[in-house]
């Protein structure tokens, strides 16, 4: 049998994290390596994600990479199809294109402790690697709930994050389950064209205000000619998002004020006081993602628009019923659910030292060393890991943070030479999981009265990181050797003598 490729480090997904790690390992001269892509184009979610309306909530001056500013950013918060190419500008301008292997979905990945290599089995053929660097992101498998009767509906169906351009929602009539980050956006988007729209509400989100408006061009011509406004620009705007991290963290109680800033908000728009009884959260504002939108409570406020208190039910034929009887008609159903978070669909997919896989690992609970790390998978790498989710900021600051950690993974490797593997002790990974979930008792997320997709299904937090962006970047800024063991090859496969070595080595 031809022996099969093998590369230094194999990248799985090109949205932010994939395309990071690839930028990074060619600026540490790592040029032996794939970025394993399962579309046919770079960008992740926000390639996946196109329904109409579709933008961040998050200020695109903050929400890039600070290697690769754009001064052309056309708002405050740039719609979907900016970010798309701007992360399509990223391939190009660090010469990415050679290393994508795109229609290459990872099917498997298994480690050989012999050999200490990675062997990966993609849709495009098998190959081995020595270091995995996982970027497949949590915002990447959509989630579809059980419903009975669902499988027998006879009109259209379909996730927001799948969204189908080619049917026609004019003069339908529509169901949007769910009142997530996707559905504030998705129903003023299509509520002018729809007959009748029906949003299922299981628990209101708290909305406040978007901030948004035209970037001009006088600004972004300074941003492109002096280079120090943008980056005070982007500094700005981190710094106002670190001074909220501890109300979120440590005072949630001073959140009322927040909060009746959003009743306010929602009041300029929804005027029937039944109507905003029904509308707020009886929950503590940040336990689950606060929502920007100044659109989402004039398109609920509309005469085509009904909102059902209540989760979806079951369905019968045309007929969607709620858990509280309420009965709807309605042509199309579109998800706004979310995604497998804590439960990663990549997970089930390696298998690692014990021959065990990282679902089965993860089973009672995600957990990595610094986000990063799992015991018992040598040389592989998560980049948006175990809580290093963000609940007030940039994912795209917590990402760089994990680049630094994954640059001086490989620079450690080079350091100790030859044919090598890192794995995190299970003892090291116990105790950064045990700090992490001590710090999270007194977090909103954890003590705010709402059942969040942060939490797993035995009800742990394993998804938010309970300290600022400039915390968990020192955390992550170099790897400590001392929570490693240092695996070479058994005997007589590297030119070595004696029993499989697993060293401890002092920090």
């Amino acid at each position: 049998m031809a022996e099969r490729e093998h590369v230094r480090v194999a990248v799985i997904g090109s949205g932010f994290g994939g395309l990071g790690a690839a930028v990074r390992l060619r600026r540490q001269g790592i040029t032996d390596f794939v970025v394993l892509e399962r579309a046919d184009a770079v960008g992740g979610t926000w390639r996946d994600n196109s329904y109409p309306g579709c933008a961040c909530d998050v200020p695109s001056h903050l929400y890039s990479f600070s290697f690769a500013p754009n001064p052309e950013w056309p708002r405050n918060f740039s719609g979907q199809p900016h970010i798309r190419a701007y992360l399509e500008r990223v391939a190009d301008t660090f010469g990415l294109r050679p290393h994508l292997r795109l229609n290459s979905e990872v099917r498997g990945l298994r480690w050989d402790g012999d050999a200490l290599r990675w062997e990966v089995d993609t849709a495009s053929g098998a190959l081995t690697a020595d270091v995995v660097v996982s970027a497949t992101g949590p915002l990447s498998d959509p989630k579809l709930p059980d419903v009975p009767g669902l499988d027998t509906f006879p009109g259209k169906v379909f996730h927001s994050a799948r969204w189908d351009h080619d049917y026609d929602l004019r003069g339908k009539r529509v169901a949007m389950i769910g009142t997530g980050a996707s559905a504030i956006q998705i129903v003023p988007a299509i509520q002018p064209e729809v007959d009748r729209l029906t949003v299922f509400q299981r628990t209101p989100p708290w909305v406040m205000p978007r901030a948004d408006r035209k970037i001009t061009g006088a600004e972004r011509w300074l941003h492109g000619k002096v280079p120090a406004t943008r980056a005070l620009r982007r500094r700005l705007l981190w710094g106002i998002r670190e001074l909220q991290v501890s109300a979120f963290t440590k005072r949630p109680n001073e959140l009322g004020l927040i909060e009746a800033l959003a009743k306010a908000h929602m009041r300029k728009a929804i005027k029937d006081p039944a109507t905003r009884a029904r509308l707020t959260p009886d929950y503590r504002i940040g336990c689950k993602r606060i929502l920007l939108s100044n659109s989402w409570y004039p398109a609920l406020a509309r005469p085509n628009v009904d909102v059902v208190p209540s989760g979806l039910k079951e369905i019968r034929g045309n007929t969607l019923i709620a858990s509280d009887g309420t009965q709807t008609e309605v042509d199309a159903i579109i998800f706004g659910t979310g995604f497998h978070v804590t439960d990663m669909p990549i997970a089930q997919r390696v298998t690692g030292a014990s021959g065990t896989t990282l679902a089965e690992e993860w089973k009672g609970g995600m957990e990595a060393l610094r986000g990063s790390t799992a015991a018992g998978f040598p040389n592989f790498l998560t980049i948006i890991g175990p809580n290093t989710g963000l609940g007030n900021s940039s994912m795209i600051l917590m990402i760089e943070a994990q680049l630094n950690y994954m640059a001086d993974f490989m620079r450690q490797l080079d350091v100790l030479g030859g044919r090598i593997a890192l794995s995190a002790r299970p003892s090291a990974v116990q105790e950064w999981n045990r700090g992490v979930q001590q710090r999270m008792e007194r977090t909103v997320w954890n003590t705010g009265g709402c059942d969040s997709w942060y939490l797993d299904a035995n009800g742990r937090n394993t998804t938010v990181w309970p300290g600022t962006t400039a915390e968990f970047r020192r955390v992550t800024q170099q790897v400590d050797l001392a929570e490693y063991e240092v695996l070479r090859p058994p005997a007589g496969t590297d030119g070595t003598s004696g029993d499989r070595l697993a060293e401890e080595v002092a920090a």
